[in-house]
């Protein structure tokens, strides 16, 4: 039984939101949690918050142990880039690209 969340148009770009989510990729659910806890990355705490949402999905909705969940797929796809202007000398122009991601996380019951 898979279970999935998703959270969309975080403002961290995917580059950056990667680096973390291949830390936790494969790991059982509980185990990513408390890694993810420790991480000093700003993009730990929205794949936490993704992560939580999952478990509370599984064992809400489809009545899941939440200590047999583990991470099948997790993955971080670019979102829309929003783009600005910042003014540069001699009447130029220097474009600032702020990026955000999509997170999507799947989770899967490890059967004993």
């Amino acid at each position: 039984m898979e279970v999935r969340a998703v959270t969309k148009y975080t403002g961290i770009s995917a580059q950056k939101t990667r680096l973390v989510v291949d830390e936790v990729r494969g790991k059982q659910a509980q185990e990513a949690l408390a890694l993810l806890q420790f991480m000093p990355q700003k993009a730990a705490q929205i794949v936490a918050k993704t992560l939580k949402s999952a478990i509370a999905n599984a064992t809400e909705n489809f009545g899941l142990e939440s200590d047999d969940l583990y991470i099948s797929k997790i993955y971080a796809d670019e979102a829309p880039t929003r783009k600005w202007r910042r003014f540069g000398a001699r009447g130029r122009f220097k474009p600032w690209l702020r990026r955000s991601s999509h997170i999507t996380i799947v989770l899967d019951e490890r059967v004993n």
